[in-house]
């Protein structure tokens, strides 16, 4: 019996040592001069950062299970100890279904409503039976193990960025079972609740704060997607990436995307505030979030810390998108494209007229677009005739966009005319044009209107193309390879209006969306080093696709802009002849807005222009770059008519708020083209067109 007893303590007693037992932190890959250090003392974690300004940002890890995983989070300066929070843990609410792969066209499909098929919620769990801390540049990356959600597993990674008091929280997981599509929720929750209130920026741009106290969650409708926690030491922020959290859709209305309060979907126990998608979209087609076998979904979210009020750390993170607008820049002007506003049809025509400073002009002038091409009459108008209702509408919207356009202002006529070329593409012309876009055998291709001029009649693709060329027009791809554009331009390359020198070539939008890829908009990025192997001069601009405009929306999130090397805007009156030699030449650069290229050259020529390399291939590539989140990496693209060459080059040594030029020697023998692509550790970025070799 005594021995039973003896035998009984002792498993008792490894039991508890188990328990106890400190967990291995790998600290062989940290870099104690990068600035940044890393303690541990028995279950606990020490890590601090220069996070910029005198300041150290710390946090403190409870690797023991029993304890929250933040024990502590910290803001120091001059020897002051803010702690802006303390006993938090990660909360990651993992929402699966599933993808159609069959119907349409694999993973690039768009019309898919995963939000109408059975799914399942699982909440992340983290067991911490492993540790590590390695250095990666300006950047420490803290990695606890292991993290399990349903046939989900990976780990948890939290990344501190040198000179910011910005760090990512992450969930870094993959599945081995096919056709997935994901959402997450995402915050920090505690048992015991570390903040006085919680803040954010309403809709209409004004702070709000409510006491932190909640029986229940909220979801809350905010601007800059960013809600906060607030207690007498200072705030933290709590933040997606601006434009990877959102999976494309035609609209970009604001689904209440945070959340704070209490017991969040029953899942998230204890107070907290975070982030969040709505599983249900726009309840029309919701394509969530490809999850392909095998990938590494990072399913994250960025914390900001201030010593300062709520307010002030509202506008530190604001910093990270420039205030959801676009920097002016010296020798360009932004555009941004394919807007289906339809204020012809749905106000205009229909009896409503337009105020001075309508919804959709409030909010191009508060992002700092210079230039919008629209694409009015999407299945709503008269393309066809008859040719009284057909004139008239073309009318009105020259009219509309004549009125809003000034000399800081162009609102510039677009349709999306889906006609005669097959799948869905632009037309841009540079001054009002009318056309019809039928034909009878007995009618003229063009005649003189008394009352609008010059009318084209258009019965085919073959008079389509004559008229591009006799009004100097463009055309493109809308969406190219999904959506009804699946299966375009591919189809039609060899069609003599695709090689013509007035189709441009595609639009790029960040769909589909993948958390495992640190580049947005693949689906189109590929194509544009397709059509330059297929040996067109082709193009790629920015494109949004989208409806409804108002400032109440997440209008930032799925907006994007062309940066167009123009130096004063052409006036509406005179023509915008000079937009589209801007585009046609390809002098511009893509972006989301936090990265920028202000110049990039091969050898001296710029995007457009063509190069002639010697024998051995080598040529030095500059480019200037701005950024707002450090960067991750550059990508230099080239091709020889058959393959495409990657070459990516890590940034990790940038840190945030920065400008430079980078000059990266290549051998490019044997190449036909080559562009650039820069990323940031927030997957925004920015991409160059073509410059072509000989």
């Amino acid at each position: 019996m005594s021995r039973i007893r003896h035998l009984i303590s002792l498993s008792l007693l490894m039991f508890t040592l188990q328990v106890n037992a400190q967990v291995p932190v790998d600290l062989s890959s940290f870099n104690p001069k990068s600035g940044a250090k890393a303690t541990v003392s028995r279950h606990l974690l020490h890590v601090s950062w220069p996070a910029g300004e005198g300041r150290t940002g710390k946090l403190v890890f409870d690797l023991n299970s029993k304890g929250a995983l933040f024990q502590s989070m910290q803001i120091n300066t001059a020897g002051a100890v803010n702690e802006v929070a303390r006993q938090l843990d990660p909360a990651f609410l993992l929402t699966t279904g599933k993808r159609d792969l069959i119907s349409q066209n694999g993973w690039n499909i768009f019309f898919d409503k995963t939000n109408k098929l059975p799914r399942e919620l699982f909440h992340v769990r983290v067991t911490r039976k492993k540790a590590s801390v390695h250095s990666d540049g300006t950047r420490t990356v803290v990695k606890i193990g292991a993290a399990q959600a349903g046939p989900f597993s990976g780990d948890i990674e939290v990344t501190l960025y040198h000179g910011s008091p910005l760090f990512n929280v992450a969930a870094v997981m993959a599945t081995q079972i096919d056709s997935t599509a994901i959402l997450y929720d995402a915050g920090l929750v505690s048992k015991n609740n570390p903040w006085d209130r919680i803040a954010w920026s309403d809709t209409d741009n004004k702070l709000q704060s409510t006491p932190a106290v909640a029986d229940s969650f909220v979801n809350v409708a905010v601007k800059y997607r960013t809600i906060i926690g607030e207690n007498e030491k200072g705030s933290l922020a709590v933040f997606p990436a601006p434009h990877q959290y959102f999976y494309p859709l035609d609209e970009a209305f604001n689904l209440k995307f945070t959340w704070y309060g209490n017991n969040y979907r029953k899942w998230a126990k204890g107070f907290g505030l975070g982030i969040r998608q709505d599983p249900m979209g726009d309840n029309r087609w919701v394509p969530w979030f490809n999850a392909p076998p095998n990938t590494q979904q990072r399913l994250n979210f960025f914390c900001l810390l201030d010593a300062g009020k709520a307010g002030a750390a509202l506008e530190a993170v604001k910093q990270f998108t420039r205030g959801d607008a676009y920097l002016p820049l010296p020798g360009y002007k932004t555009m941004s494209s394919h807007f289906h506003n339809e204020n012809v049809m749905h106000r205009i025509l229909a009896g409503k007229p337009l105020p001075d400073n309508p919804d959709f002009m409030q909010v191009f002038r508060s992002t700092g677009i210079d230039i919008v091409h629209l694409a009015e009459f999407h299945y709503t108008a008269h393309p066809k005739g008859p040719d009284d209702k057909r004139l008239l509408e073309l009318k009105t919207l020259h009219d509309m966009c004549k009125r809003f356009s000034s000399d800081k202002f162009l609102l510039l006529p677009g349709e999306e005319p889906n006609e005669f070329y097959g799948g869905h593409w632009l037309s841009f012309f540079p001054k009002p044009v009318y056309w019809i876009m039928s034909r009878k055998p007995d009618a003229p291709f063009v005649e003189t209107d008394p009352k609008y001029g010059k009318v084209y009649r258009i019965g085919n693709k073959e008079e389509m193309l004559k008229l591009l060329e006799l009004e100097n027009g463009l055309a493109w791809t809308a969406h190219p390879r999904t959506k009804g554009s699946t299966g375009y331009p591919d189809k039609y390359r060899q069609e003599d209006f695709f090689t013509s020198d007035h189709f441009f070539g595609a639009a790029w939008k960040a769909m589909p969306a993948d958390l495992s890829i640190d580049r947005l908009g693949l689906r189109v990025l590929d194509l544009l080093d397709d059509m330059a192997n297929w040996g067109h001069k082709k193009h790629v601009l920015a494109e949004a696709d989208l409806f409804t405009i108002n400032p109440q929306n997440e209008m930032y999130a799925h907006l994007n802009v062309n940066y167009l090397q123009l130096d004063t805007l052409p006036q509406y009156e005179n023509g915008w002849q000079s937009v589209l030699d801007a585009m046609k030449q390809g002098k511009f650069f893509v972006s989301t807005g936090e990265v920028l290229l202000p110049s990039f050259t091969v050898n001296g020529k710029k995007t457009g222009e063509t190069l002639s390399l010697g024998a051995d291939g080598k040529a030095t590539i500059a480019i200037d770059v701005k950024w707002t989140f450090p960067l991750n990496h550059a990508t230099i693209i080239s091709g020889d008519g058959k393959e495409v060459y990657k070459e990516r080059i890590s940034l990790h040594e940038t840190k945030a708020f920065g400008g430079q030029q980078f000059t990266f020697n290549v051998d490019l023998r044997n190449r036909k083209w080559v562009r650039v692509e820069v990323w940031d550790a927030a997957v925004n970025g920015a991409f160059t067109q073509p410059v072509w070799i000989e």
